[in-house]
């Protein structure tokens, strides 16, 4: 076992100020990335075509990396290639608009393997988080690295903002972003070489090297994950269909005339920072009265389009803070629990199964916001608020679970 040369804490830091910096890369690049490829020719169909395939990218194949992660270990490889995909590619955005008629060809391109570098980095760098932050708390550390994340997720739009506001020219924002990809290309660099190994940080002690017992078919089905892992699998999806997407409620401020488009950006700015608060605080709180924190994040959910659809724009506004809290929530205390639900030697197959579970609900909850939200608006927040409560009975089950499993003599994870 190798000796950390880092304590947990700053090694949490350090993959929170890693998160940042990649934040503000591709966070910068999403979003113009529909303005970008139609500056080269695409159309409405086009656009929605290349980023839609790229979230489902970023998702679904985590199925296949997540179960990679634990049969190699090679955590740190993947985490720097997926870190390197995204560092490279979006600067590379910057050439598209010079080279004629394969510019828009490139681009797309460019844009599906940097989220498919999403998802190679993804369930590799939330284990070796999750390892890091068993000896500081996994609610803390999980809290603090989303509130960092989320500083890089809107000062990298902004600062495409302010470079577009002085010279009107994407490619130069993308040329740009090269300086906060190298920067989180060094520091991981520098993390991996002081922090070889962080699950020595893990109650359990460091990760076996163990061969999996499992196919590489089951792993993708999460062979062997366990019930409790599923119930809390079918809680959190529930709350990702029901959590509307900002798309949506955009769309209603400013197609009914509730903020002008340039308030929009500024909305959504304060949602990350509600997202960045609320994942600090609930992670806090979990380490200190476990998992029943999460009880916070069907409220959320169900208040979400209860506030955001309203003609008031000071309510709309409320509502949108909700849907960033719930978002610091899946993205920080959610994953706490995923990793205190499963063993360390099976975690990034259980991140990758997860997100594939996550994105798949997201898709059925946009269908739905989008089919009901013109017309059966009131259907639609009765079908949220009641999907909640399911939402609510499954997370209760889960943590029935956890309690009866922390009595088995082999059980490690903590009582809620």
């Amino acid at each position: 076992m190798t000796a950390p040369r880092l304590s947990a804490w700053r090694a949490v830091v350090g993959f929170g100020i890693v998160s940042l910096a990649g934040d503000m890369v591709y966070e910068g690049m999403r979003s113009v990335s529909g303005p970008l490829l139609a500056s080269l020719g695409a159309s409405a169909l086009i656009v929605g075509l290349v980023t839609g395939a790229g979230e489902a990218a970023s998702l679904g194949l985590r199925l296949v990396t997540g179960p990679l992660a634990d049969r190699t270990h090679r955590y740190w490889a993947l985490t720097i290639l997926g870190y390197g995909m995204t560092a490279v590619c979006v600067p590379l955005l910057a050439v598209t608009p010079f080279i004629g008629g394969a510019g828009l060809v490139v681009a797309s391109s460019l844009i599906l393997i940097e989220r498919a570098g999403k998802a190679i980095r993804s369930p590799s760098k939330t284990t070796l988080l999750a390892d890091a932050a068993g000896a500081v708390g996994r609610g803390r550390g999980f809290g603090v690295h989303k509130a960092l994340d989320e500083v890089g997720a809107f000062s990298g739009p902004l600062l495409v903002a302010g470079l577009l506001a002085w010279r009107n020219e994407i490619w130069l924002a993308m040329a740009v972003l090269a300086i906060p990809g190298a920067v989180a290309m060094g520091y991981l660099l520098w993390l991996r070489r002081r922090l070889p190994d962080p699950s020595v940080f893990d109650d359990a002690g460091a990760r076996p090297r163990t061969a999996s017992a499992h196919t590489w078919w089951q792993d993708t089905l999460g062979v062997g994950l366990g019930r409790p892992f599923f119930r809390f699998a079918a809680a959190s999806s529930l709350a990702t269909a029901g959590l509307v997407t900002f798309g949506v409620i955009a769309f209603h401020l400013t197609a009914d005339n509730i903020v002008s488009l340039a308030i929009v950006p500024v909305i959504y700015a304060a949602a990350q920072a509600a997202s960045a608060v609320a994942a600090l605080v609930n992670g806090f709180g979990y380490d200190k009265v476990g998992p029943r924190t999460l009880y916070a994040l069907p409220v959320l959910v169900a208040l979400v389009p209860t506030l955001a659809f309203r003609t008031s724009a000071l309510v709309c506004v409320a509502g949108v803070l909700c849907w960033g809290a719930a978002n610091g929530l899946q993205d920080s205390t959610v994953k706490a629990l995923v990793a205190d639900l499963v063993g360390g030697e099976r975690r990034a197959t259980a991140y990758g199964v997860f997100a594939a579970i996550q994105g798949l609900a997201a898709m059925v909850g946009g269908v739905l916001a989008g089919a009901l939200y013109a017309d059966h608006l009131n259907l639609l927040i009765g079908i949220i608020a009641a999907s909640q409560v399911a939402t609510s009975v499954l997370l209760a089950l889960t943590l029935r679970d956890l309690r009866s499993d922390r009595a088995a003599p082999s059980t490690h994870a903590p009582a809620p």
